[in-house]
């Protein structure tokens, strides 16, 4: 019993390749919708509270927000250095407001020795 291939014909496979293909990315993809309407780590909806624990009127607050203290910033640092420290920590994502910026002294550190013994030479 030999066994022959139904067909030779180049077009015909990568079509049937190409529909297997589809095939499985249309399951993957509802697979994907079920898991997100069914997700157990989704936070759950909080009762509805009752109508009369609701306000009808909406009532402004009589006491200001307490402002922001105004940083504090050390003698020495210019404030060029503070901008571009403060560019650097926002571009790193953090949104934060910026309590202290100092300066740490490095004098005896490796990094200092290294840069001491080992110094880039121009060419």
């Amino acid at each position: 019993m030999e066994h022959s291939p139904v067909t030779t014909n180049p077009l015909i496979i990568m079509m049937i390749n190409m529909t297997v293909v589809f095939i499985v990315l249309v399951v993957l993809m509802y697979l994907i919708k079920l898991i997100h309407i069914v997700d157990p780590t989704k936070p759950k909806a909080e009762p509805a509270q009752e109508a009369d624990d609701e306000p009808l009127v909406a009532v402004k607050s009589t006491s200001a927000p307490a402002p922001a203290p105004a940083p504090v910033i050390e003698e020495g640092i210019s404030p060029e250095v503070i901008a571009a420290i403060s560019a650097a920590i926002s571009a790193y994502g953090f949104s934060g407001q910026i309590k202290a910026v100092s300066i740490v002294n490095h004098e005896n550190t490796a990094w200092r020795a290294s840069a001491r013994f080992n110094p880039l030479h121009r060419k």
